[in-house]
This record gives structure tokens, C-alpha cells and sequence, in this order.
């Protein structure tokens, strides 16, 4: 089953699952009951800290929840904030997962020290659904924006082009039919 967020990032091939961790968690639990798929694909855009430039597609099996309070020493969690379906979590690229967008460029440095390079939505509902039902997981980004204050301008007037680019890529990689 092929995933995006919806809204304003549809594909005529993806099941749109709503924008933000908590609609994506619902959605896709909804659509899991209904049909278990064999293997869940999650298909965005996504943020940049910083060393993922504009328009790198990017494969991931690893997501996470870290919220800049956790970064800043003022806030701590008890449930598990990184899932990943990596055999080898050494090698990815872990997506950070927010209902907010970080436009501060010395919290991008705090997320990349902490090796978290991708920042979306909904990716880290995606996986905890997959490993709630056992079912295979991962996603393909393509970065629209680096996480700066410019981050919003810049996600508006790249995300057509980002999106076009991931459908051509879905295409090669033979996900998709060849239109």
C-alpha cells in the first residue's frame, strides 16, 4: 500500500492519510483494519537539517519523534521515540516526526547531532502503525526545504517539482508502472 500525507501532497497513486502525526495514526489504523496490506510505503516531502540537499530523494526504514524540548534539556520521555525496520540502523537516514515545523537553524544542528538528517510529518505514525501490525514499512522523500526560517517559502515553492521528481523516481525504481 502506497501512502502520502493528502492535502496539499496527493498522489493519483497513494492513499492520502491526513497531514500531522495524530489524522496519519488514525487514518492509516482505519485503512490497516480494513485491508492489512503486505507492505506499507509512505511517499513525501520532507525538511532538511542540513546535509540532505534540495531535491535528494532519500529511502528510510527509520523514523522518530524527537520534539526540540528533549534537545534543550527540558522535557524527557518514557515511550520509545525511534522505530526503524533497518536491519542495519547504523546505515540510515533517520526522518524526525513533528506536528511542528522546526525554522530555527540552531536546533537543525542540535537534530543532526543527535544523527536525525529528515524532517516530516507523518512518518513516524507511519512506522508505529507498520510495527503494531507487523507489517513491513518505509519511506521515499524528497527534500523541499532546509529547516531555516525561509522553511515554509521555500517547501511552497519547491513541493510541485519535489513531487514530480518522487513519481519519476517511484517509476524507475519500478514501484510504479511506467505511467
Amino acid at each position: 500500500m502506497i501512502l502520502c500525507a493528502g492535502d496539499s501532497e496527493r498522489f493519483p497513486f497513494a492513499v492520502p492519510i491526513g497531514v500531522g502525526m495524530v489524522r496519519s495514526a488514525i487514518n492509516l489504523t482505519r485503512a490497516v483494519l480494513m485491508s492489512p496490506p503486505e507492505f506499507l510505503l509512505f511517499v513525501g516531502t520532507a525538511g532538511s537539517y542540513g546535509r540532505k540537499e534540495i531535491f535528494e530523494i532519500v529511502e528510510s526504514k527509520t523514523a522518530a519523534n524527537v520534539e526540540q524540548s528533549l534537545l534543550i534539556g527540558s522535557a524527557y520521555t518514557p515511550i520509545e521515540n525511534v522505530i526503524s525496520a533497518a536491519e542495519d540502523v547504523s546505515r540510515e537516514t533517520i526522518v524526525n516526526s513533528s506536528n511542528y515545523i522546526t525554522t530555527d537553524e540552531g536546533m537543525a544542528e542540535r537534530f543532526l547531532a543527535k544523527r536525525l538528517e529528515l524532517e516530516n510529518m507523518e512518518f513516524f505514525s507511519v512506522m508505529a502503525v507498520a510495527k503494531e501490525f507487523d507489517i513491513p514499512a518505509g519511506g521515499v522523500f524528497c527534500v523541499t526545504n532546509y529547516c531555516n526560517k525561509k522553511a515554509h517559502e521555500d517547501f511552497i515553492r519547491n513541493q510541485s517539482k519535489a513531487m514530480d521528481l518522487l513519481e519519476e523516481y517511484l517509476q524507475k525504481k519500478g514501484v510504479l508502472g511506467k505511467g
